[in-house]
């Protein structure tokens, strides 16, 4: 019969990892809660709040050439299906951002420093993309393209 010798570095490193992947195992058992991350405008309310701005992001490339690109933040939202959403966005950075939602009538104009208010119900579930036309693609500065999942 052979047995397997340690060096005591192997041996530590070898405890670390049995401890961590115990820990981790014991972890993922417990039931994870998630906490709402939007305005419900109080817990009787029907209508589901959520607020966003506009973003940009600038650099430089190494040759001295200016680049940015805008966005819708958060870039990504839940929603429920059949609820009805208010969503008031803010314009902070770009002049205006006329946007559609996907599958929807639903346009408009994010202007800078006024808050744009509209509600929408959406029946069916899947993500919607809220995009706007100035900035459609990487070379209008873009995409300016958030994500509404409907659940």
């Amino acid at each position: 019969m052979k047995f397997v010798v340690l060096k005591k570095g192997s041996l530590i490193l070898f405890i670390i990892g049995f401890i961590a992947l115990s820990l981790g195992a014991v972890w993922m058992m417990f039931p994870k809660e998630s906490y709402p991350t939007v305005s419900m405008n109080g817990e009787s309310s029907s209508v589901q709040v959520i607020q966003m701005v506009t973003g940009e992001f600038s650099s430089e490339t190494e040759s001295g050439e200016k680049i940015e690109s805008y966005r819708w933040d958060p870039g990504t939202i839940v929603v429920d299906k059949g609820k009805e959403v208010q969503f008031r966005i803010l314009g902070v950075n770009g002049m205006a951002h006329p946007f559609y939602i996907e599958g929807t009538d639903v346009r408009g104009t994010v202007k800078k420093g006024e808050e744009s208010i509209f509600n929408v119900t959406f029946d069916k579930k899947g993500t919607y993309r809220l995009v706007c036309e100035t900035h459609e693609s990487i070379e209008n500065d873009g995409p300016m393209i958030g994500y509404i999942v409907v659940k």
